[in-house]
């Protein structure tokens, strides 16, 4: 609900029409505020100053791809695949996956070696089929550069899948920073990935608000010193009670449902 303004004395505020007009209470009592110029308000009073966007469940959706692409990676080297691997997996570079969830290899050439190859095989995947893009995604990411709210890509991706991805969506031109695992030592669910979003676009990491969908993904965002905002696209709603809210998806969300988040 909107804010009202009581003025004591005559002052100068905005009308619908866009022309301004003297008020006062004692005459005509208050004034409202047009919608636009309140919810501009609500958002800079927030001090959300930036938003960063974890990518695969949150601005696409490709896990049937990826998990696809460890199944052929598996056949070719004639290796299992734990049950549940994919979830457990699900957020965190393949250089975590590969030694300790899918125990493949231990020696930092093979893990690189298997890593490449997976990917290779997703992205022949993506090119093949194409990927959806969620639910509310584009249209937040345009009403955030309206509002001229900063966006960041803080994911475990490699970059090339980022690559390709942005060439087959046109969605790079949304964000000002891009961050992936390769850029990081740590990936989540340290908080290195996120911290170094924040620091090319030039913000202090407790002005940013992440958006996730993976467990590792919100631990580092916390991590982090960040509010996190939850879509439950690869985890039930009941289970993202750790983040600073949560949400079906990102349809219906506007910037100023963001900002509403980050003074939770």
């Amino acid at each position: 609900m909107g804010r009202s303004i009581f003025c004591a004395e005559p002052a100068r505020l905005l009308c619908r029409d866009g022309e301004s007009a003297l008020f006062s209470r004692r005459t005509r009592g208050f004034v409202p505020l047009p919608l636009e110029v309140r919810e501009d308000n609500g958002l800079a009073m927030s001090g959300m100053k930036g938003v960063i966007f974890d990518w695969d469940g949150v601005v696409i959706d490709s896990s049937a791809q990826h998990e696809r692409s460890w199944e052929i990676l598996a056949q070719e080297i004639s290796k299992p695949l734990p049950e549940g691997h994919f979830k457990l997996g699900f957020g965190q570079k393949n250089q975590v996956i590969i030694p300790r969830i899918l125990q493949w290899a231990s020696e930092e050439k093979d893990i690189q070696d298997l890593a490449d190859r997976k990917e290779e095989i997703y992205r022949g995947l993506v090119r093949a089929s194409g990927v959806h893009i969620l639910p509310g995604a584009r249209e937040l990411l345009i009403a955030l550069q309206e509002k001229g709210v900063p966006a960041a890509v803080g994911s475990s991706t490699p970059r090339g899948n980022l690559r390709a991805i942005f060439a087959a969506t046109g969605l790079d031109r949304f964000f000002q920073a891009v961050v992936c695992g390769d850029d990081v030592s740590h990936g989540k669910p340290a908080p290195d990935v996120f911290l170094l979003a924040a620091e090319k676009l030039g913000l202090p990491p407790a002005g940013c608000l992440v958006i996730e969908d993976a467990h590792a993904g919100i631990e580092a965002a916390l991590r982090a010193g960040m509010r996190v905002l939850a879509v439950a696209t690869t985890n039930p709603l009941q289970d993202l009670h750790a983040a600073t809210d949560a949400l079906e998806s990102l349809a219906g969300v506007t910037p100023d449902r963001l900002a509403a988040v980050f003074l939770k």
